[in-house]
């Protein structure tokens, strides 16, 4: 079934969330205007927007930085802005593409623990990009990609994050011998 425009847009207002490398964020407004952009085009109350907010603003790491704009915040705090933006609706489906490129170590590994949280408390179904293995090594299931066209899948099942990670590490370097 086709959708129109308008039905195509609801369908990305109410169902899906987007993280980008680039942050994104709106610069005359706040973080906690940032993080409310997608409540208020649901027209939702203003109490219950706030709330939301707060939580997940909590949830980041990211309380304490609300009323301040984005050019005063570090990158891993923009970025967590932008992840919490694009919960806040909780989406069915959540896109990033490279949403630890430009973090600092630390930074990413809080970022992805907190998609993580999201994925399994709220159920949102996350579609990472990424060539990180690292990155990779946080998710249940990878598709690696060659040329358009999937090559292998990876699943997590009991493994832990770090023996997932060497399994990753292990099929990015078979692929580098196989250019």
């Amino acid at each position: 079934e086709q959708l129109s425009d308008t039905g195509a847009a609801d369908f990305r207002r109410d169902n899906l969330g987007f993280i980008f490398q680039e942050y994104f964020l709106l610069d005359g407004l706040t973080i906690r205007e940032n993080i409310s952009v997608p409540l208020t085009l649901q027209k939702l109350p203003y109490k219950k927007i706030e709330k939301m907010v707060q939580s997940l603003a909590e949830r980041f790491g990211i309380a304490s930085q609300l009323d301040k704009y984005p050019n005063e915040l570090s990158g891993g705090q923009r970025q967590r802005a932008s992840a919490a933006r694009a919960i806040v609706k909780q989406p069915s489906i959540l896109f990033a593409d490279e949403p630890t490129g430009a973090l600092d170590s630390n930074s990413a590994t809080e970022l992805l623990k907190t998609l993580k949280e999201a994925n399994e408390e709220l159920h949102t179904t996350i579609l990472m990009v990424t060539h990180d293995a690292y990155a990779a090594s946080f998710a249940n299931r990878i598709l690696i990609f060659k040329d358009g066209s999937i090559i292998r899948e990876l699943l997590k099942q009991d493994a832990d994050r770090r023996t997932f990670y060497e399994a990753i590490a292990q099929e990015v370097a078979k692929l580098d011998t196989e250019r």
